[in-house]
């Protein structure tokens, strides 16, 4: 199955059995709670990380489609640009990418994406 289909037929679900089609903040923060159980069924060695998975992969086609990305053509666009982006090993051992490479680009938001996920007003006023 491709990702576009998935993200049709996940869609359909939501709607056939009443979830959640408007509320895009809501959606942002089932899907961290969608997140956070995957991590701890593999923190536990649970048998059920693939579902646990799975269920992160569904929520996120449902944001997807709530907020109009065809995540399929930007899947295939982020995988892409990333293919011909160069990275440095720094002294801690981390990757970084090497230096006058786009680092934001013009769709990444200003906005704190942990007050939109956590449903806050996103504005620039400090808190």
């Amino acid at each position: 199955m491709d990702i576009r289909s998935a993200q049709t037929l996940a869609w359909a679900n939501k709607i056939a059995k009443g979830f959640n089609t408007t509320d895009v903040p809501l959606e942002f923060c089932l899907l961290q709670g969608e997140i956070a159980e995957a991590f701890e069924a593999w923190r536990t060695g649970r048998e059920d990380l693939g579902e646990e998975l799975a269920d992160v992969a569904i929520y996120l086609l449902g944001l997807a489609e709530m907020t109009g990305v065809d995540l399929q053509d930007q899947v295939e666009a982020k995988i892409a640009k990333n293919a011909t982006r160069t990275y440095r090993r720094l002294p801690n051992g981390s990757l970084a990418r090497n230096p006058g490479e786009d680092s934001a680009g013009p769709e990444r938001s200003s906005a704190a994406p942990h007050r939109l996920a956590a449903g806050c007003p996103v504005d620039d006023e400090p808190r």
